[in-house]
């Protein structure tokens, strides 16, 4: 198993960068339900959470007990949520870099902290063009500070999910949070969609025409 550690952030500490931030989303693929992003600073191999990994590599439990660790040993830390009906309006990258703008934005506020450099997961997603920012491929795998971020993202949306589970209990939210199940399926051919459904993904749209 790959371990993230902090080699770049030790790197661009030298090189002068003080408050390097970690950004990483969650929800990106999902039929319903928002998509979110994590954000946060460390200053210090001391305030690492040994067993953080990129979120998709952690069970819930791990997840639970690294995000109350994360938010208590890091300098800084903030999430952005961006719902499902903004991500109809303005499409998926869009709002995955909206929802890391505001993760951002609401860690400057807070903690009054402004990032001088920020490390991206995803060498696809939308440059971030306010911020002196790196995008990397797999950054989740290597990099602590985003394999953070990860985690902070990941139970922000499904702690939403779970929520929406018991708003909307035929759908099975609190199972498969919105992915693409079989269960997800066969929910939507018996009830139809719902409110927090992504109605410009498929097969969300096609549903939609069939019925209307």
């Amino acid at each position: 198993m790959i371990n993230p550690d902090i080699s770049l952030e030790k790197i661009l500490w030298k090189k002068g960068f003080q408050n390097i931030a970690g950004v990483d989303e969650a929800g990106k693929g999902p039929w319903a339900g928002p998509v979110t992003a994590g954000a946060m600073v460390i200053h210090s191999d001391k305030q690492v959470v040994k067993f953080v990994r990129d979120s998709k590599l952690m069970t819930k439990r791990q997840r639970e007990k690294a995000f109350e660790l994360i938010i208590k040993m890091s300098s800084a830390y903030g999430v952005g949520i961006v719902s499902e009906k903004e991500i109809d309006k303005i499409g998926i990258q869009k709002a995955v870099k909206k929802a890391m703008e505001e993760a951002l934005n609401n860690l400057k506020v807070k903690y009054k902290i402004n990032p001088c450099y920020v490390l991206v997961d995803g060498s696809k997603t939308m440059p971030l063009t306010t911020y002196n920012a790196q995008r990397i491929k797999k950054g989740g795998l290597y990099h602590y500070s985003i394999s953070a971020a990860s985690v902070l993202a990941k139970v922000t949306r499904d702690r939403i999910m779970y929520s929406m589970a018991k708003k909307y209990p035929n759908y099975g939210f609190e199972k498969h949070v919105g992915y693409g199940t079989k269960l997800h399926f066969l929910s939507l051919q018996q009830y139809g969609i719902c409110p927090i459904h992504r109605k410009s993904f498929m097969p969300i749209k096609t549903l939609m025409k069939m019925n209307y």
